[in-house]
C-alpha cells in the first residue's frame, strides 16, 4: 500500500512486476557497457563515490549535466529511451493519483550499490526544473533516509526500499535531502536477473536543451 512519507514524497512498495524488473536489469547491463561505461564518480575534491553510476539522456558529473562525458571517455551518453519516459509517467500517475501526461523526463541516473556502497545525504538540485524525481529500486533491500529541505540532519524518515519499489518526490519535497546509509546484502531475488547488489534508477527532468 502506498504511503506519503512527506508532502509530495510517496513510497509505493512492489510497484514493478518481476518482468519489468528483469527488463530494467537487462537495459541497465547494456547501458553499463557504454558508450559511456559505468564508473565510480570522482568528486571535485578527489573523493570517489562508493556507488557506480551510468547515465542516459544526459551525463551527470559533479555538479552539472553535459551530453559529452568529458570526465570519463569523451563520448556522448546513450539516448533516453521513450519506453523509460512512459514508465516514468505511469509511476508518477500511480504515486500521485492524477494524470501525468506533461511529465517528460529526459535523463536517468542508474546507481549500482554493492554490499558496502552508501550514498550520503544530498539534494538533487543540478536540474533546472522542479519536476518530480521518479526512483525505482531493484535487487537488495536498503535503508533509504528521506529528510528535509534545510539540513542534512533531522528531521528525517527512514524507509526500507525493496526490489520493485517506487519512490517519487516532488512539490514541497523535491529538494529534500536524502541518502542510503546501508544496503542489506543477499536480500534480493535472483529471479530479477540481478544476482547481488542493488540497482537504483532515478528519472529526472533536467530543464536543459
Amino acid at each position: 500500500m502506498k504511503r506519503e512519507i512527506a508532502p509530495g514524497a510517496v513510497h509505493v512498495p512492489g510497484w514493478l512486476t518481476l518482468d519489468e524488473q528483469r527488463h530494467l536489469v537487462e537495459a541497465c547491463r547494456a547501458w553499463a557497457m557504454g558508450p559511456v561505461p559505468i564508473r565510480h564518480t570522482v568528486l571535485p575534491r578527489g573523493g570517489v563515490m562508493s556507488v557506480r553510476t551510468v547515465c542516459v539522456g544526459w551525463h551527470w558529473q559533479p555538479y552539472r549535466y553535459t551530453r559529452i562525458a568529458h570526465d570519463v571517455n569523451g563520448r556522448q551518453v546513450a539516448e533516453f529511451p521513450a519506453w523509460l519516459g512512459e514508465l516514468g509517467r505511469r509511476a508518477l500517475a500511480d504515486a500521485y493519483g492524477r494524470p501525468s501526461d506533461t511529465y517528460e523526463p529526459d535523463t536517468a541516473l542508474i546507481n549500482f550499490y554493492d554490499g558496502q556502497a552508501k550514498m550520503g545525504m544530498h539534494q538533487d538540485k543540478d536540474e533546472k526544473s522542479d519536476a518530480p524525481v521518479v526512483s525505482l529500486s531493484i535487487g537488495d533491500r536498503c535503508l533509504f533516509r528521506f529528510g528535509n529541505t534545510e539540513t542534512r540532519g533531522r528531521p528525517y524518515t527512514d524507509v526500507e526500499l525493496a526490489s520493485g519499489d517506487l519512490f517519487v518526490f516532488g512539490g514541497p519535497s523535491r529538494f529534500a535531502y536524502h541518502g542510503v546509509p546501508k544496503v542489506h546484502p543477499g536480500t534480493g531475488d535472483p529471479a530479477t536477473g540481478l544476482a547481488s547488489g542493488r540497482l537504483n534508477i532515478t528519472m529526472r527532468v533536467t530543464g536543459l536543451r
